[in-house]
């Protein structure tokens, strides 16, 4: 039975539209998104097919095109409607970190940086360049790698945190493979930063580690 043929309580717009976002499961927000259905099911057996597909609507979202249109029923517009929530929602993250306050939340930066580098086939390292109130300067795009390696030089790094003037940075890079956690590499390449940050007198906040949408970060395992 389609939608629109459900009662009106039933129905996921009008579900929306009473009770708010927060009252609809993932598959009923996606399948508002999606609009129609195919010849093999409603537009929410569609969400629901590819929500168990890929496990999760944060894996859905990142991933990449040859992936989203070999589920059954899912195509080229499908994978554009995912890619211009995904856009819409990495750019509100953007103007909230550009705005003249602090970026005092580890949440916010976490859910900006897993929308930047979730789903890159290749490493890349950001950095982002801080204020003495942690106030963003600018956020840049260092290096990049292979699909397991990418080689990083502390003095170009140093050379952007001077022309920059800030006070302290948030490191960042992405581990394609899937798996984040840090290994003994970065390990030991945030160590290396931070010494050569020093001699500078800026603070290294944090060194975020981003697979897919799993994040782990330095400062909370209190590796810093």
């Amino acid at each position: 039975m389609a939608i629109k043929d459900w009662p009106a309580s039933e129905r996921p717009r009008e579900r929306l539209l009473a009770h708010g976002p927060g009252a609809l499961t993932d598959a009923e927000l996606l399948a508002l998104l999606l609009g129609s259905g195919s010849a093999t099911g409603s537009v929410l057996d569609r969400a629901r097919d590819a929500l168990q597909h890929f496990g999760g609507l944060g894996r859905l979202l990142t991933a990449p095109l040859d992936a989203v249109t070999a589920v059954p029923g899912w195509g080229l517009a499908s994978y554009a409607r995912l890619q211009a929530v995904t856009a819409l929602a990495k750019r509100m993250l953007q103007e909230e970190a550009a705005l003249p306050e602090p970026l005092d939340s580890p949440k916010k930066v976490r859910e900006y940086l897993c929308l930047s580098l979730a789903n890159k086939g290749h490493e890349l390292f950001v950095v982002l360049f801080l204020d003495a109130q942690h106030r963003l300067i600018a956020g840049e795009e260092m290096f990049r790698g292979t699909l397991t390696q990418t080689s990083v030089y502390p003095r170009e790094i140093v050379k952007h945190a001077l022309h920059h003037n800030c006070a302290a940075v948030i490191l960042a890079h992405n581990h394609p493979s899937g798996v984040a956690e840090p290994s003994r590499a970065d390990e030991s390449l945030t160590r290396a930063l931070q010494n050569a940050l020093a001699l500078i007198d800026v603070r290294v906040l944090d060194h975020i580690v981003v697979a897919g949408t799993r994040s782990v970060s330095f400062a909370e395992r209190g590796m810093l």
